[in-house]
């Protein structure tokens, strides 16, 4: 079970706690409450209100629970239950797909209750609705920058949370979606010959995404690059990086070929696949 999953079925349980005589006696009442996209306003007790939105939430209607966790801090905005009806309200948001109005509800939450005891949940959920939102490297990458900073904001903030180790693991995938953005740009440049800004990119990947799995192709696409220009000594460093680092890959025996001034095996496949009306 994931620590998402583990984290909503403790707030759920905390949430549920109550006699069960008043269960009992509020079973009636909730089966009369309205779906609609607008609750007609109906004085009700806390209890009643919080509950019918824990119903909705576990059957899945998940725009229905989040209006009823609203109605909860319209009716009874000074009770216990209200605090925690606004992060409850922003995870149906979140299961909605909401995101931007889940965002909304948590940063209110965490403006207004700072030391609560789930703000930490608060600070994490809010990383996962960029998380989600996340696209592949061909489109822009605004919400991946805005997932690595939330996250990277649980971290920093919660470092012994559970949040923390697993807002980590969310960390290492975002940066290496990044990279791969640059990488992806860095080869439209590489093929419109466009050599210096494409050796801007793929310097990127190397020096501020180090530790992603994109490393190994930048240094040979570097080497590349440099020895397009003539370049040399800086082809021989970066493929004498390439081999200290990464001796086994193809990409380093590709970059020895090059800086020997043969054409890497990688590139004669490339060109004996193509019909000979698209090599040159």
């Amino acid at each position: 079970m994931s620590i998402f999953a583990t984290s909503i079925r403790s707030l759920i349980r905390a949430s549920l706690i109550r006699p069960l005589a008043l269960v009992l006696g509020i079973a009636v009442a909730l089966s009369a409450c309205s779906s609609d996209d607008e609750i007609e306003y109906k004085e009700r007790t806390v209890y009643e209100i919080y509950s019918q939105a824990m119903m909705y939430l576990e059957d899945g209607r998940f725009k229905d629970a989040a209006q009823y966790f609203d109605e909860v801090e319209r009716q009874h905005p000074y009770s216990v239950w209200a605090t925690k009806a606004k992060l409850m309200s922003a995870y149906a948001q979140y299961q909605n797909n909401k995101y931007d109005d889940a965002i909304t509800s948590l940063d209110r939450f965490i403006a207004v209750h700072p030391g609560n005891r789930d703000v930490a949940y608060a600070y994490y959920l809010k990383g996962l609705c960029y998380y989600e939102q996340i696209t592949d490297v061909q489109r822009d990458q605004e919400m991946t920058r805005k997932a690595l900073e939330a996250l990277q904001d649980v971290v920093t903030r919660f470092p012994s949370s559970s949040y923390a180790r697993d807002a980590t693991l969310k960390i290492d995938l975002t940066r290496d979606h990044l990279a791969g953005k640059e990488m992806t740009v860095g080869r439209f440049y590489l093929n419109r010959k466009q050599y210096l800004a494409a050796i801007n990119r793929f310097k990127t990947v190397v020096e501020q995404y180090g530790d992603t799995t994109h490393v190994p192709e930048a240094l040979y696409r570097l080497t590349e690059a440099y020895s397009i220009l003539g370049i040399m000594d800086e082809a021989k460093k970066n493929a004498a990086v390439l081999g200290f680092n990464y001796p086994g890959t193809d990409w380093y025996e590709d970059a020895y070929e090059l800086v020997q001034g043969r054409i890497p095996k990688s590139v004669q496949q490339e060109v004996a696949a193509k019909p000979w009306y698209q090599i040159w």
